[in-house]
């Protein structure tokens, strides 16, 4: 293992305590690729990393033709590593900082609609463990609104007193309730998990092999339920997620608990993806704020107008 490839094992294992694994192996493919970049032009230390190697970096990828929402995942990946290096002297400065950040297409996936999504979810199935397995994957991403990889990385002990605790982004715990329909179905499910698995086996979701679900077999069952179903498109989960989102904030208009359910850092990310329209906005603050209420203009008024 080369000294670059050391140090970025040294921060991963450090960061272990509060990111998720899908974070992780992020950080992993991230400094693993830039290290390598490095390598091949002659670096062999982090001390003589510089912003123009960077910016050369990043040019090389998405010549490649990596996406801008990937390339700035990549980014931030490496300056909290270059803000790491800073910390242990290794660097004076941070140059990642120095490097902007590539523009983000605002484009979001389009929710399905909540009638249509409530009867796809309705559907009946065959009973077996997969199909039972599946639902309780179906009901719980659109129930908690879960990323991919929060449900993905559930285990066993994770479900508490009709409550499911996931880590998100940045390392972030939150508990979301299940709700009846969740519960049900996740009830269904445990009640044959043991036929595919080994009893020591601490995954919430598991392979006909008996191993933790993996992201692509998730994403893959979805799609091929959706098709199973006759649901006339697409079916992914981060589409399940916003449907959630876009959902719960229609009926409740509480956007800071919207906020809190996503498991979102800042407001301004929630706003962005649950579409809030301006014209929503305006009439909430025309109906609720103040000064903003028209008041009825009084008789004298009336009978001083032409």
């Amino acid at each position: 293992m080369s000294a670059l490839e050391g140090s970025i094992e040294r921060f991963v294992a450090h960061r272990a305590l509060r990111a998720s694994p899908a974070t992780l192996d992020a950080y992993r493919r991230d400094l693993h690729a830039l290290a390598a970049f490095l390598a091949a032009e002659g670096v062999t230390a982090w001390s003589a990393l510089e912003a123009a190697m960077l910016r050369r970096f990043m040019g090389r990828e998405r010549s490649r033709g990596m996406a801008p929402r990937s390339l700035a995942r990549r980014l931030a990946s490496i300056r909290q590593f270059g803000d790491s290096l800073v910390e242990e002297r290794i660097l004076e400065h941070n140059p990642a900082r120095l490097v902007e950040t590539p523009k983000l297409p605002r484009h979001l996936p389009r929710p399905v609609d909540v009638d249509t999504l409530g009867h796809f979810l309705d559907t009946p199935h065959d009973g077996s463990a997969l199909a039972l397995r599946d639902q309780a994957m179906l009901e719980l991403f659109y129930t908690a609104g879960l990323r991919l990889a929060e449900l993905a990385a559930l285990d066993l002990g994770d479900l508490r007193d009709r409550r499911v605790q996931v880590v998100g982004k940045g390392g972030r715990a939150r508990r979301m309730p299940t709700g009846r329909r969740a519960d049900e179905a996740l009830s269904a499910w445990l009640g044959v998990r043991a036929t595919l698995c080994a009893e020591m086996e601490k995954a919430l979701f598991v392979s006909q092999r008996g191993s933790r679900l993996g992201h692509r077999a998730i994403q893959q069952r979805l799609a091929l339920i959706a098709r199973q179903r006759g649901l006339p498109e697409h079916l992914h989960p981060h589409r399940l997620r916003h449907s959630f989102a876009s959902h719960l904030l229609e009926s409740s208009h509480d956007l800071r608990a919207v906020q809190e359910l996503l498991g979102h850092a800042h407001l301004s990310t929630t706003q962005v993806y649950t579409r809030l329209d301006w014209q929503h906005l305006a009439d909430t603050f025309d109906r609720s704020h103040p000064r903003a209420r028209r008041r009825s203009p009084s008789s004298d008024e009336q009978e001083q107008s032409p």
